[in-house]
């Protein structure tokens, strides 16, 4: 099997030290850095995941900073949510477009101050298209990528072990809020957010310096809660629809067809720069959306988009899908023209390994 060259154009993490002694098994390049996606199997690690507590590695998160007295201005620019209401301890989920209405990134923001913001990103080189809009319009604020490194805490566990290394009050966070809390001596900003369905928490750490030391001290915290170090999973995720950029949508896509529409406030996000676009899609509606699938069958490795076929026509794309152990299916994420996205439609998949029989779902299964 191929292996990834590396290089200083794929970066390593403040926490690569403790990935590599926990024995991880398979990376993948996200923001040109590693990112973990394998520590004993996929399955395993599902399993763990639902069971217990664990720590990921998901720098590859990177922050991009924008601070400065245009900084509210800049932060709706970038996208159709209404960012009016959002107060400092506060994370949004933002998708954010182009001027055509197509998503570039689909990150969570979280607003430090009046004046400043971090925008925690996808797989995208969403800083370049923020600083060009900065420089082009003149506006007053500096652009840049921060030192900061997320780490997170998932699973049924992740309350516990979070209150041993940060105090009890962690627990009192409620979803998508941070709050500041000390780790031997230094300020770290803790969110109840995470990329998956179980729970759980992401430590923005400020310094890479501090990156293993806060990984070791929630590796000893947890030992008797059976912590592992894990990574974002792929089954939990499409049980969970929780979607991939640039797997499951991308730019030519808009957030209503990535069925984002309840995170555009389109009419009163004035401001963002392809609003007029996305005016049109409101009232007109999507012609395709991401639906839940099940497919029938042993399926190879989704590593390419699957023709989703109603006979001879082709009516979608499956963009994720791989066997789920506890729902005994194949579940999958697929975008599905509106004349076949309803429940129960059933059509074929095309994949290099034959064709497959698949269902709409109503929904996801988590």
């Amino acid at each position: 099997m191929a292996v990834i060259s590396g290089s200083r154009r794929i970066r390593r993490t403040a926490f690569s030290d403790g990935v590599e002694a926990a024995g991880v098994k398979g990376y993948t390049v996200y923001n040109h850095m590693l990112l973990p996606t394998i520590f004993r199997s996929i399955v395993e690690d599902y399993h763990h995941l639902k069971s217990a507590v664990q720590v990921w590695d998901v720098a590859v998160e990177r922050q991009v900073e924008i601070r400065g007295p245009d900084a509210g201005r800049l932060m709706q620019m970038l996208t159709p949510r209404d960012l009016r209401a959002m107060l400092p301890g506060m994370c949004y989920y933002v998708p954010m477009v182009d001027e055509t209405g197509g998503m570039l990134n689909d990150p969570v923001a979280v607003k430090i101050s009046e004046d400043r913001y971090w925008v925690s990103i996808a797989d995208s080189d969403l800083l370049f298209w923020i600083k060009g809009l900065a420089y082009g319009l003149r506006l007053d604020v500096l652009v840049d990528e921060p030192d900061v490194s997320p780490l997170a805490i998932q699973g049924p566990k992740a309350d516990e072990l979070a209150a041993r290394v940060f105090g009890d009050k962690v627990k009192d966070l409620k979803f998508f809020r941070y709050g500041h809390f000390d780790f031997q001596g230094h300020d770290m900003i803790v969110a109840r957010s995470g990329y998956s369905r179980q729970g759980g928490f992401e430590v923005y750490v400020e310094g890479s310096h501090l990156g293993m030391p806060l990984w070791n001290a929630l590796m000893e915290a947890g030992k008797d809660l059976d912590v592992h170090a894990g990574c974002p999973n792929l089954i939990e995720r499409i049980e969970g629809g929780l979607l991939s950029y640039g797997n499951d949508m991308n730019r030519e896509n808009t957030p209503h067809e990535a069925g984002l529409g309840r995170f555009c406030s389109t009419q009163t996000a004035i401001g963002c720069v392809g609003r007029d676009a996305l005016l049109r899609v409101a009232k007109e509606g999507p012609v395709k959306q991401v639906r839940a699938l099940r497919i029938e069958g042993t399926l190879p490795p989704c590593d390419r988009g699957w023709p989703l076929m109603d006979g001879q026509k082709q009516v979608g794309t499956v963009t994720s899908a791989t066997w789920s152990p506890d729902f005994e299916t194949n579940v999958a994420i697929g975008m599905v023209r509106m004349t076949h996205w309803d429940p129960a439609t059933d059509l074929d998949v095309v994949t290099h390994a034959g064709v497959f029989p698949a269902v709409v779902q109503e929904t996801f299964w988590i």
